[in-house]
């Protein structure tokens, strides 16, 4: 409920998404007496902010976070003289810091983190003497290290660079430092540790590089008060020093995604009694405990991905009452999982058991019956193991399951067809690389939320059933090395949020549809490959304007490739930023599965994942295409990989090719291409595969520094010359012919010179004679020339 409005409020607090305007008429009301004004989280406004708010000299606070706000700010002063608190996060003001913030001499409380005011703090301090809590997009001022009050500062994810100063021990009043998501490098500095008051510490995603031990030891040895230290995602390296085990007042202690190594002991938890959350993975390190091991916490997190921590079991994971997300994945874990496990994991959130080497089945994945969404999902990842069996069942709430490269057998029907509670939630399904067999069932219309569906290296047989048309929210689809067959399935029309298609091996058959152009309109990757495809390639393939990956080789496909293929504009783009997209994370957790894509390319097949926003692709090699290539096809500047081997086209390779200036690999070999290699090749210097081999080309090899490295069989089965092919070219370009060797085409090329001279001496011999047979006074005009022409040679030749 909205708050009614009065002449002499003093505190005013409009609820959440209560107001969707401002009403002018506030502007004639006297708010003179206002001392607290709370508009935060009404996301509707999508308005400037009024200017009676700047005005209120006995306003103490004020909170605008979140509102849709848009700048500027007023430049000019304002009459906020009280202000103590200011709060403008998460609005799209989209200005530079007003100069007046700094002059409000009772300010203590900042907030404008994600607000759009950007731009360096002046480098006066102004009045601001009182600050207690400061969080902005913004450099750091020496004059802000003078602030002896400070007690919260908050600079994440703006682009810092350079070292920590060491002037950051003046803050002696300061609780919490968060400098997380910047480019800070250098060591971190041993000063942190004079902050006696200091109790959160994060510095996740820099650019830090020291031995940790030398930090811990020193840096941080008498920072009793420390709660919480997150230094995850940054160089670190050494061995975790065993005075950490010392920060006794430590809960949260995260490390992973570092470089260290070295040996963990009992030691290096000997104090730490509240430890509540322990990230540690992505490291080289080795846990060494007894066997009997209890641990002095009780932890909800403990997440050692990548130690070394086998070959037997952890016990002590048993004595964890309050476990909630584990992750001993990568461990050298071997054997069975113990029965009291199994048990245990039914209260825990986050299960990672994968890439160790467990056996024997898996039973029954159960869950509690209520689930807090806020918490995060229910997650199982037991991939590449040994585990073997039928598919376990799961409880509905479980969001995530990975259990990819192990033995499971038999079929799916069990497993899909088994929904006795309604619909799972189930969004990811990765069941790649078992001994699955037996068709896909028809039991789809339970699992609607389905984002990602993995099935590939399996021994899956018959078409795609009808219910996967409910799949709507699918996003990834790969079927990769199964049996499949049928024509394109017509189920996956609905699913029109599909980022892949991988239906690579498989014995598909008949024509691509028009209508896959048409109905993924944000589809980033294609593979049909090695299946049975054929007919001609639909014009509606240009229309996938967010392609990057596009392979149909190995089927056969016939006719012309699209003159409109130069409009895949995903392929247009020459350079491209690698940033987070969301939408190809598809776990809740981020990293832990992300989009992919297996591609052909130099000659091998790679798996594309983390850069596979960068890498563009066509493959529609192994047809039976024809025509010549198309020249929009110089349009693509930024394709990396092209192949149009194996096919029948003809035609001069377009010379404008030098424009795709990325391209790494081309293979245009085994068709009929003829002309020179266009000279723009030499521009291609980010080339480092080429197969031009087995065409008709003529000429001499452009000289590049990339042209003249490829081995010579990249130009055989040609009429070329120059290096790096040991024929030299004559003064034109051309090969001499005394250095010339026959091979079967030129024997040809002979046979078809003879032909045609017999054509040519026919045509010319009816065309002469047929004139005179049929055309009496030419005929006479032709013997009165002979008479004449021996007339005058008689008239030359000597009288005897």
């Amino acid at each position: 409920m909205c708050n009614n409005l009065t002449r002499h409020v003093i505190d005013l607090s409009i609820s959440i998404d209560c107001l969707h305007h401002i009403t002018p008429l506030l502007d004639y009301h006297n708010f003179s007496s206002l001392k607290s004004l709370d508009l935060s989280e009404n996301c509707n406004l999508n308005s400037s902010v009024p200017k009676w708010v700047f005005n209120l000299p006995n306003l103490v606070s004020l909170d605008l976070s979140y509102c849709n706000f848009i700048g500027p700010l007023p430049d000019n002063s304002v009459n906020l003289t009280s202000l103590t608190t200011f709060k403008a996060s998460g609005n799209p003001f989209n200005c530079h810091l007003p100069k007046w913030l700094f002059d409000l001499n009772n300010l203590e409380h900042l907030e404008l983190y994600g607000s759009g005011i950007e731009g360096a703090i002046q480098s006066k301090s102004g009045n601001v003497t009182k600050l207690k809590h400061l969080d902005l997009n913004s450099t750091i001022p020496n004059w802000l290290y003078q602030c002896k009050d400070l007690e919260t500062l908050f600079l994440a994810s703006n682009r810092l660079e350079g070292t920590v100063s060491t002037l950051i021990s003046n803050l002696s009043s300061i609780i919490s430092i968060d400098l997380s998501d910047n480019m800070l490098s250098g060591k971190l500095p041993n000063v942190i540790g004079k902050l006696g008051k200091l109790e959160r510490l994060y510095l996740t995603g820099n650019l830090f590089e020291r031995d940790i031990s030398d930090f811990l030891s020193v840096g941080l040895g008498s920072t009793s008060s420390l709660t919480d230290l997150r230094l995850d995602d940054n160089k670190l390296t050494g061995a975790l020093p065993e005075s950490v085990g010392h920060l006794s007042m430590l809960e949260g202690f995260s490390i992973y995604n570092n470089r260290l190594e070295g040996v963990v002991t009992e030691s290096h938890f000997s104090k730490l009694t509240h430890l509540q959350y322990f990230y540690a993975s992505r490291n080289n390190l080795t846990l060494k405990v007894s066997r009997n091991w209890i641990p002095p916490f009780q932890v909800t997190d403990i997440e050692i991905g990548g130690w070394n921590i086998g070959p037997l079991f952890p016990m002590w994971l048993r004595t964890q009452k309050r476990i909630m997300n584990v992750d001993i994945s990568d461990g050298g874990i071997q054997g069975e999982v113990p029965t009291w496990f199994w048990n245990l994991s039914s209260q825990i959130r986050f299960l990672n058991l994968s890439h160790n080497q467990f056996v024997g089945e898996v039973p029954i994945i159960s869950t509690p019956s209520w689930t807090d969404e806020h918490e995060g999902p229910w997650t199982i990842y037991l991939g590449s193991n040994n585990f073997s069996g039928p598919l376990p069942l799961i409880s509905t709430i479980v969001s995530e399951l990975d259990l990819s490269n192990n033995s499971f057998s038999k079929g799916l029907s069990n497993f899909l067809c088994e929904a006795k509670n309604g619909s799972y939630k189930l969004e990811i399904l990765n069941l790649g690389g078992n001994d699955l067999s037996e068709e896909i069932p028809d039991c789809w219309m339970n699992w609607p939320e389905l984002t990602v569906l993995i099935l590939r290296d399996n021994n899956l047989i018959g078409s795609l059933p009808r219910s996967m048309e409910v799949l709507s929210n699918l996003r990834s689809l790969d079927l990769r090395r199964n049996r499949l067959n049928g024509l394109f399935p017509s189920s996956l029309g609905n699913c029109t949020k599909l980022h892949k298609i991988d239906l690579a091996e498989n014995e598909f058959i008949g024509k691509i549809p028009s209508w896959l152009g048409m109905r993924f309109p944000t589809l980033i990757v294609l593979i049909l490959r090695s299946n049975k495809f054929d007919g001609e390639l639909p014009q509606e393939l240009c229309d996938l304007k967010d392609l990057q990956i596009l392979d149909l080789a190995n089927n056969t496909f016939v006719g012309i490739i699209p003159r409109c293929i130069g409009n895949l504009s995903a392929m247009v783009k020459e350079k491209k930023e690698l940033e987070y997209d969301e939408d190809l994370n598809y776990s809740y957790y981020i990293g832990v599965l992300i989009e992919s894509a297996m591609v052909t390319t130099k000659g091998n097949m790679y798996q594309y994942d983390t850069i596979l926003a960068l890498f563009t692709s066509m493959d529609m090699s192994s047809n039976n295409l024809s025509g010549d290539i198309p020249i929009s096809v110089t349009r693509l500047a930024g394709l990396r990989s092209f192949n149009l081997s194996k096919n029948n086209l003809i035609g001069r390779i377009p010379n404008d090719i030098g424009d795709m200036k990325v391209l790494e690999s081309v293979d245009l070999s085994e068709n009929q291409l003829y002309g020179q290699i266009p000279q723009s090749f030499s521009s291609l210097t980010t080339l480092n595969y080429l197969n031009l081999s087995d065409n008709n080309l003529s000429g001499m090899i452009p000289s590049s520094t990339q042209l003249q490295s490829f081995d010579p069989t990249s130009f055989q089965g040609n009429k070329l010359c120059g290096l790096p092919l040991l024929v030299n070219c004559s003064s034109d370009g051309d090969i001499p012919n005394h250095k010339h060797e026959d091979d079967e085409s030129d024997k040809d090329e002979v046979d078809w010179f003879y032909i045609s001279m017999a054509i040519g001496f026919a045509l010319s011999f009816w065309g002469v004679c047929g004139s005179l047979l049929f055309k009496r006074s030419w005929r006479h005009a032709y013997f009165r020339f002979l008479d004449r022409s021996w007339e005058m040679l008689l008239a030359k030749l000597p009288v005897c």
